[in-house]
């Protein structure tokens, strides 16, 4: 009989039959790549190549290729201690997921708490109610929650300027005992005043707020809501500051009506957005509860900031609106692997009209899934640790640092109301250049477009008030090209069409034919294909490759030019194909809205 090795196996090195890789050698290999791809010259050297990979945020935060060890940023500390950058209790979401929260607007009582009852049936925790403008009537408050187990389910109320006597009707059917009520009042004269210019009555509020705490322990009453700065083209970091300026705001008001740090901190709830931007909404998540722990630690009593993630109405599209199912996972996997306390996924056809019972039942799945099937939320802080996600969350917590900083230099965040629509609105700007040149690609709507989509069709949305900052989606500019197409086709039984001069087999042309087929698309406009003896007249855009250009380009050009054609595109670089007689280039990075606008204008002067 063999008796059995007490002494264990060698240690186990993971890769060990590798050479140790270094950046140097990393940084080899990539300017190799770059050397063949053509964006580094034949012997030319770069000591930092990765710097030809490198891109930057809307606030000046550059996203490098590679991140190691070296990249240090500030320690993130434990989860449930401050700064609470790895989560604002101990156990993260882990003991029972985050907090599944849906929105609900429909100003039909009858219809909101049909909606709200189902989904809290099947699987919604909580839910975020609009009243008054844009929402439930106040009167109808009742209606509405008839039947929920109010000590079970918590409502967060949104009624705008109205949230005086949404809080009453409120308090009228909360049939619990006070120590057990849950939930928001949803108080935020400065989200008002974002959305509608209207001078905020905080005296009002911070009196409701008060007596709230005095009465109800477990009942929020503020919620700082940061989606009007993201709404209106801002910038994480421009996000991020803008709320934390609100929490200051609200934070002053509450302790000078004689209510502690702790209490006036715990009466207040953040609502962030969440993009398909993955990383950037996890680091923005980390960094707000670094910063607000830090207005707290400096008001005497570090708080942890309550978190409520919302997928971003930004992002959202119209025209493909399935895409959105997409947008709105990642979005929601941002936000719970950020630590967001509650996350509502808004319906993929929220940009369209109120939701039907099929979008609300994809939108709590979408949580269902990551929560029960994923088990996202059984891991406290995920991305803890990553060398990016760290030095990320630095990044962008400076950046929102200094904008609030400049934001309180301007008087707070009323006085600096006009600086704040003004930094915005030229966020917007460059954010609109990318969306245009296409560098923020919209899938299914700036790329990929399906002309042939059936239309969805929904319950209009109520009416918003306006009068601040404005509302505005990503792919709006596109998308009115796109009705622009459609009411020509109903007006005439045809889109406008850009016909494709191809030369050459598929092969040859099939790159740069797609591509501007592509482009075209996204604007409403068809593009149907052939040789140049098949033209029909209008506009055209020849496609093949650069030896065909070479040596039929210029003839092509002018022998549509002679078949009547009004304006003629060429696919490819204008630098190298100016000589071809082509009145304009399309080509990647090109101003696609400009070209697309251009063609309306050709067609409309042949009408």
């Amino acid at each position: 009989m063999t008796t059995p090795s007490t002494t264990g196996p060698a240690e186990l090195t993971l890769a060990g039959e590798f050479p140790e890789a270094d950046r140097a050698q990393w940084r080899r290999s990539v300017e190799a790549v770059l050397r063949k791809s053509g964006v580094l010259g034949e012997g030319e050297h770069r000591d930092s190549p990765e710097d030809l990979l490198a891109t930057e945020t809307y606030d000046g935060i550059t996203i490098s290729p590679l991140y190691t060890a070296e990249d240090a940023a500030p320690a993130a500390g434990f989860p449930g201690l401050a700064p609470y950058v790895r989560a604002g209790t101990a156990q993260g979401s882990a003991a029972g997921g985050w907090d599944v929260r849906q929105r609900h607007a429909d100003p039909d009582p009858a219809v909101t708490n049909r909606e709200v009852l189902a989904d809290l049936e099947n699987g919604a925790a909580s839910v975020w109610l609009v009243a008054g403008d844009g929402g439930v009537p106040v009167s109808g408050l009742g209606d509405a929650l008839n039947g929920v187990y109010l000590d079970l389910a918590g409502v967060v109320l949104d009624a705008g300027p109205e949230f005086e006597a949404a809080a009453d009707a409120y308090f009228d059917v909360l049939d619990v005992q006070p120590s057990a009520a849950i939930g928001n009042l949803g108080i935020d004269p400065l989200g008002v005043h974002a959305r509608t210019g209207v001078s905020p009555d905080l005296d009002a509020a911070v009196a409701l707020a008060v007596r709230v705490s005095r009465s109800h322990s477990k009942l929020r009453a503020i919620v700082v809501d940061a989606l009007p700065y993201h709404d209106a083209g801002g910038s994480d970091a421009e996000e991020l500051g803008c709320s934390i300026a609100a929490g200051v705001t609200y934070l002053r008001a509450l302790t000078a009506a004689g209510l502690d740090v702790p209490t006036a901190a715990r009466l207040l709830e953040f609502r962030y957005a969440a993009t398909a931007d993955q990383f950037m909404t996890i680091a923005k998540l980390r960094a707000a509860r670094r910063l607000w722990t830090r207005v707290t630690q400096v008001s005497g009593a570090a708080s942890a900031q309550v978190q409520h993630a919302v997928t971003s109405s930004a992002m959202l599209t119209q025209r493909d609106p399935w895409v959105n199912m997409l947008r709105t996972t990642l979005a929601c996997f941002a936000a719970g692997t950020g630590g967001a306390d509650a996350v509502t996924v808004q319906t993929f056809d929220a940009a369209i009209g109120l939701p039907d019972p099929f979008s609300r039942r994809i939108a709590r799945n979408t949580q269902a899934l990551l929560l029960e099937e994923s088990h996202l939320g059984q891991v406290i802080d995920p991305a803890g640790g990553s060398w990016y996600v760290e030095r990320l969350t630095d990044d962008l917590a400076r950046a929102g640092w200094a904008w609030f900083q400049e934001i309180e230099r301007a008087g707070g965040l009323v006085e600096a109301f006009p600086l704040v629509r003004e930094r915005l609105a030229a966020t917007w700007e460059r954010r609109s250049d990318n969306i245009a040149h296409r560098r923020d690609a919209l899938t299914g709507v700036s790329e990929f477009p399906n002309l042939g989509e059936k239309p969805v069709s929904r319950k209009p949305l109520p009416v918003l008030p306006e009068g601040g900052l404005p509302r505005l989606r990503y792919a709006q500019a596109f998308e009115e090209l796109r009705d622009r197409s459609d009411a020509l086709l109903a007006e005439t039984g045809a889109r406008p069409s850009v016909f494709l001069a191809t030369l050459g087999p598929v092969a040859v042309h099939t790159g740069r034919s797609t591509f501007a087929a592509n482009l075209f698309n996204a604007g409403g406009i068809e593009t149907p294909a052939g040789a140049v003896a098949d033209f029909p007249g209008g506009v055209a855009c020849v496609c093949s490759s650069d030896k065909l250009y070479a040596e039929e380009a210029a003839s092509v050009v002018a022998a549509l030019k002679e078949a009547g054609a009004t304006h003629v595109f060429l696919a490819g670089s204008p630098k190298k194909w100016a000589e071809s007689g082509a009145d304009a280039f399309i080509f990647a990075g090109c101003d696609a809205l400009s070209v697309l606008h251009s063609v309306y204008r050709q067609l409309e002067g042949a009408r």
